[in-house]
């Protein structure tokens, strides 16, 4: 036989191996042939594997699966039919056996009912195998029943992962036939029983609102008093003023809070998602072996539908990638879950964290009475509409008269020193700080006419740096010194047409 000959058989076994077991043809290309007429080219024609397409499970066409029992490396679980496929074309639903109590992701059990049915192979593998062993099928990576409502059975097995990586190994059971199937179409059967479970801890609302939260407290170990957040009815007018923030903390201070950081804190239980499910229907051992029968934390949310939540979350922990994470669960619940530690503000927030560090909050023209002093000045303002039966909707300075210590003055002015005395900012808190004796460095008190509330604010010399700011009577603050000599003389250069200073 010529070499030439011989090498095309050879490659031709080689292909037939490398498609297994399909079959190939080839022809020789006319281009490039030598003066004898032979060809250098080989041109691959078609390609067809042997038992492509074959249908592995199924119970005719219109075959619905009413139940699809798997066993595999991490235990058992079984699809039930809940609704049957509708005349419409809706397509059949599926809950787990045993867990319909908890929040199932209904698509993907759905595809161990789905992906079985109609199963077909790539190609075979082997037929009438005799050591079936070699596949994986002395100890199946999953054994699969699939019942149907005509009362057929189908069983079948998964073996090994070919060493392509993109072909699975698949038997039927009651034949030695080794199939080779797509990853995809049976990578559900392998998972486990927990990834057919929801990680959402707390769903959002149905309608895609945001949740209307009453009232949040914060319980945990490393703080000696909770933080208290209460939904702020003043904060309900079209002049409300101050944060944007419909909130207020009260405990451990009473202060207006920040939209950036107390949002989360307030709403952020709703739609939380878990990494993964640590454990289903837990017990009262699983619960204390995560702490959470005494918790680290505690979050209690309640609604103005009169509906509650109460979250209960562990320390901190690093999992097996170096994830900072803690355990969860809601209370009366029987999930435990796995959340990342960045979505669980609730773990590390302190008060100063979510205050607004603004610490005179009021709109300008709900003040109507406004006293300042230090340093030997006093300024007694009172503001009152220029027409109390006809005020606008966006007032403005000209809409007001003001009177300084009892004589009238420009309304835009005092409008600039408020705007001054507004952006007055805290650094942080100074709770439980006794109160110096003496008087202040400087004392600003006014009445908010639309919360019917007069507030005080002293300002004390604390340090080089910072003064304290005691508000009513009790230490709330520091704040940086030169602020309270920038109002000082502020306050002097009332009386003149000189500019305010408004950095400090």
């Amino acid at each position: 036989m010529k070499k030439q000959a011989k090498g095309i058989i050879a490659l031709s076994a080689v292909l037939a191996a490398l498609l297994g077991g399909g079959y190939a043809y080839m022809k020789l290309t006319p281009d490039d042939t030598d003066k004898g007429g032979s060809s250098s080219n080989l041109e691959l024609l078609a390609t067809t594997a042997d038992g492509e397409g074959t249908v592995l499970v199924s119970d005719g066409d219109e075959g619905v699966v009413k139940k699809a029992a798997v066993t595999n490396k991490s235990g058992k679980m079984t699809a039930l039919i809940k609704t049957a496929p509708t005349a419409e074309g809706e397509s059949a639903a599926y809950t787990l056996e045993g867990y319909s109590d908890l929040d199932i992701d209904e698509a993907m059990v759905s595809t161990l009912a789905n992906n079985g049915n109609g199963l077909t192979a790539k190609s075979v593998v082997a037929r009438g195998c005799e050591d079936t062993s070699k596949y994986g099928f002395d100890d199946p990576h999953a054994t699969v029943e699939i019942t149907y409502e005509s009362g057929k059975v189908v069983k079948f097995f998964l073996g090994d992962t070919a060493p392509s990586k993109e072909s699975i190994y698949v038997m039927v059971d009651g034949s030695n036939d080794v199939y080779a199937v797509e990853p995809s179409n049976v990578a559900s059967y392998t998972r486990e029983l927990k990834d057919f479970i929801k990680t959402t801890v707390l769903a959002k609302p149905e309608d895609g609102s945001e949740p209307d939260v009453e009232r949040v407290e914060i319980e945990r170990s490393d703080m000696d008093t909770n933080i208290l957040i209460e939904y702020d009815k003043d904060s309900e007018g079209a002049h409300s003023g101050g944060t944007s923030s419909s909130f207020k903390m009260i405990t451990p201070t009473e202060s207006y809070l920040t939209v950036e950081g107390s949002t989360t804190v307030i709403t952020g239980m709703f739609g939380l998602n878990a990494s993964e499910i640590y454990v289903l229907h837990c017990t009262e051992e699983d619960i204390k072996n995560a702490g959470l029968s005494e918790p680290f934390c505690r979050v209690s949310v309640e609604c103005k539908d009169g509906s509650s939540h109460v979250l209960l979350l562990s320390e901190v922990f690093a999992d097996n990638s170096g994830t900072k994470c803690c355990y969860g669960m809601l209370e009366g619940g029987n999930v435990i879950y796995i959340i990342p530690e960045g979505k669980a503000p609730w773990l590390g927030v302190q008060p100063i964290d979510i205050a607004t560090r603004m610490l005179i909050t009021s709109y300008v023209w709900n003040i109507t009475d406004m006293t300042v002093s230090g340093g030997g000045e006093k300024a007694e303002f009172v503001i009152k509409p220029s027409d109390p039966e006809n005020i606008p909707e966006n007032p403005k300075s000209e809409d007001f008269k003001v009177t300084l210590n009892g004589s009238e003055f420009d309304s835009e002015r005092y409008r600039k020193l408020y705007a001054f005395i507004n952006s007055s900012n805290a650094e942080e808190f100074a709770l439980g700080v006794p109160v110096p004796e003496g008087e202040p460095q400087a004392t600003i008190k006014y009445y908010d006419s639309y919360r019917g509330k007069t507030e005080t604010y002293d300002f004390y010399d604390d340090s080089v740096m910072r003064s304290l700011i005691v508000v009513d009577g009790e230490s709330k603050y520091y704040c940086t010194k030169s602020f309270v000599s920038v109002l000082l003389d502020n306050i002097r250069r009332l009386e003149s047409d000189e500019d305010f200073v408004t950095t400090w």
